[in-house]
């Protein structure tokens, strides 16, 4: 018998499938303009993509080296986990392909044309032949696949022409690689909104290339690696750093399993199996589709349409928005301004400069003495690493630990590293079993004869370019004692001690769970006490079996439970004697909701803390993260302000239903899009108040 109560639980597999196709909706959602809703649909794509690299990865390895595994909330075998997974998937291919192709006629009757061979006029098909023959002939390298030219390594998501062949003798396979550095969209010259993909000219003119065979059948091919690659310090040369064997891992990744085999439009049962029995896949994990296998050439449509036609672009996506310095920042010192007042910036509404200004303050500060920080994922181009090689030329201790394993982000960190290391930075790698995801930046720097700390906390990444697309939370503050609690952290990571003491931060993977344990453990006591409790959480995701037993108990001693929840969600709400306290949203819009939230309490007892770690076992239990508690009234109620807009939100928010699904908020008289509110000037007013105003009375101020 199971240890676990599986009633209330949900797979994580098919949880995120469900988010995944929320993401899909956003395309078909008439109030997003066309173009949004086209990189709606290629978000959904490199999702579904990355889930199959590193999920069904992780999933595959694990049916092969261990068949006593079983999810803690289903009691599911991984063979029975990605069986289920191949079959909802072949539902998504459906839906993606629907949509896709509406979206592709609403963009054709607005002048941005999708071309297939047959819809280009004679001028077009002179200049395509032309090109085929000018720039893709030359570097294009074909093979046939028999005896003497055995079947070709086939890269993770590289696209390929394969070609069934027949010579006077024999029928044999042919193979296209597509090139990568060519570029995906060719545009009409006398129509640059008129477009056709690459892997369309190359399938065409497969014949051309195969000139002595006769092609019996064509398609356009792509195979799925799994990219969860296993680290172990032990695999290390004696003479070889960190950074040189993450470049190998890298290369390694590009060879693993096969996890899954899409043809573009057409398939063919001979071709199936012959690939299938190469790749050592089965049928289950074939698809088809009718959408294009790789869609990241939706943005390079995105810009081009910008520099060419500023009216169709403005027409087709959204109105630009440009994130605001708050009022409360001024000009002038970032420094003298933190001696006075914290900062709570709430991105992407508010914007990164008042932290940038910090950094480049701090490293021409002749009273600054360090800057310690951790990196986790970082823009290319990016200032921050440009401030702190500044700090590090200007005589400041630059201390910088970085995760290298951040996950497709590996190459882009292990170059910072080097910089950083070759300027004179001590650079530090994080640990072997733990992924060092903390958001913290510590200044030290001398005050008059003392030590002053200056401290930044955060829920997200410091990257330039994410920070305008996903919302996040960054803290600033002077308090001593977070400031001496962000000194210890930097020296015991640099120590490898995960086991630290600290008086107000909480570290995982040793002194968060437990503490948040204790928090709703608290909770549930007040209910039983007949005092006023309540919990209210916002994350990315919840699969900690733990807490989700505990936030079930919560909820069974009754203790009301709001969760804003925007992908996982392995907890199912509103079950009579177990979860019917728990209320469940997700809100997927323009902006990535990416800020972690943890509020326990209510009133003068109410507890915030804000985090880079979501609710799931790995953040928890294999990551080091920081949760940090905002303290001052003004801006606890600031936050518990942005967490009812969202909770009241009725048109990017999805509830979750007593079966785990998605489903639609009913909707009042006043349509609330949260993300759209935030965007308001009135909110940077109305937030800035002291005196309390009631939240609808806010909504009205706002629809006036």
């Amino acid at each position: 018998m199971s240890r676990w109560d599986y009633s209330y639980t949900q797979n994580r597999e098919l949880s995120w499938l469900k988010f995944n196709k929320r993401v899909l909706e956003e395309a078909e959602d008439l109030f997003v303009p066309l173009l949004e809703r086209l990189k709606f649909i290629s978000i959904f794509t490199s999702n579904l993509d990355e889930f199959y690299m590193v999920r069904c990865g992780s999933l595959y390895d694990l049916s092969i080296v261990d068949d006593k595994y079983l999810d803690n909330k289903t009691g599911l075998n991984a063979h029975d986990q990605l069986d289920m997974i191949y079959d909802r998937t072949k539902y998504l291919y459906q839906d993606r392909d629907d949509v896709f192709d509406s979206l592709n006629q609403l963009l054709k009757d607005e002048g941005i044309v999708d071309l297939e061979f047959s819809d280009l006029t004679d001028d077009e098909m002179k200049f395509v032949n032309k090109y085929f023959f000018d720039f893709i002939f030359p570097v294009l390298s074909p093979q046939v696949i028999d005896v003497q030219h055995p079947f070709p390594h086939m890269l993770n998501k590289s696209l390929n022409v394969m070609l069934l062949l027949k010579n006077q003798s024999e029928t044999l396979y042919g193979l296209i690689p597509i090139p990568s550095s060519l570029p995906k969209l060719i545009y009409m010259p006398e129509n640059k909104n008129r477009f056709i993909l690459l892997e369309k000219i190359i399938y065409e003119y497969a014949g051309e290339v195969f000139s002595n065979y006769k092609v019996k059948f064509k398609t356009v091919v792509s195979v799925t690696r799994n990219a969860d690659v296993v680290l172990s310090n032990s695999n290390l040369d004696d003479d070889e750093d960190y950074r040189g064997y993450m470049k190998k891992i890298l290369r390694k990744r590009t060879r693993l399993a096969p996890i899954r085999l899409e043809f573009y439009k057409y398939s063919d049962s001979k071709l199936t199996k012959f690939l299938c029995e190469k790749l050592n896949i089965q049928k289950n994990q074939v698809f088809v589709s009718n959408t294009p296998l790789e869609m990241s050439y939706v943005f390079d449509l995105y810009g081009h349409v910008k520099e060419v036609n500023e009216y169709i672009f403005n027409k087709l996506s959204f109105t630009p928005f440009n994130p605001k310095i708050p009022d409360t920042v001024k000009d002038g010192s970032i420094i003298s301004q933190l001696k006075k007042k914290d900062f709570l910036f709430n991105y992407p509404y508010d914007s990164i400069e008042p932290f940038l200004r910090l950094l480049k303050e701090a490293a021409n500060d002749e009273n600054v003495i360090s800057v310690k920080i951790t990196i986790y994922r970082l823009a290319r181009s990016s200032s921050v690493i440009k401030y702190l090689l500044e700090a590090c030329e200007n005589g400041k201790d630059v201390t910088v630990i970085i995760e290298l394993r951040a996950r497709f982000d590996e190459a882009n960190n292990i170059h910072y590293a080097g910089l950083l290391q070759e300027a004179g930075c001590t650079v530090l790698y994080g640990f072997e079993d733990y992924k060092l995801h903390s958001k913290i930046c510590l200044i030290t720097r001398r005050d008059r004869n003392k030590i002053q700390y200056i401290t930044q906390l955060g829920t997200g990444n410091y990257n330039e370019k994410t920070v305008k697309l996903y919302t996040d939370m960054n803290f600033i503050t002077t308090d001593k004692a977070i400031g001496e609690d962000a000194m210890l952290f930097f020296k015991n990571m640099a120590i490898s001690n995960i086991n630290g003491d600290y008086e107000k931060l909480l570290v995982a993977p040793c002194g968060l769970k437990n503490k948040f344990i204790e928090k709703i453990e608290a909770e549930i006591e007040k209910v039983r006490n007949q005092k006023p409790a309540a919990i209210t959480m916002k994350m990315n995701s919840l699969t900690d079996r733990e807490l989700i037993d505990m936030l079930q108990k919560a909820s069974e001693a009754g203790v009301k439970v709001k969760l804003i929840i925007r992908g996982i969600c392995c907890i199912i709400p509103g079950l009579p004697g177990k979860t019917d306290n728990i209320e469940i949203i997700s809100i997927v819009g323009r902006f990535l909701e990416h800020s972690r939230i943890y509020c326990f309490g209510t009133g003068d007892d109410l507890e915030i803390y804000l985090s880079s770690a979501d609710l799931m076992t790995r953040n928890t239990e294999k990551r080091v993260e920081i949760a940090f508690p905002i303290e001052k009234s003004v801006l606890k109620k600031r936050i518990m302000s942005i967490l009812n807009i969202m909770l009241n939100d009725n048109l990017k928010a999805r509830r979750i239903n007593d079966k785990g699904d998605y489903e639609k908020i009913i909707r009042g008289v006043d349509l609330i899009d949260s993300q759209n509110y935030f965007m308001h000037d009135d909110f940077r007013i109305i937030e800035e108040e002291t005196e309390e105003i009631s939240f609808f009375s806010r909504l009205k101020h706002l629809f006036k």
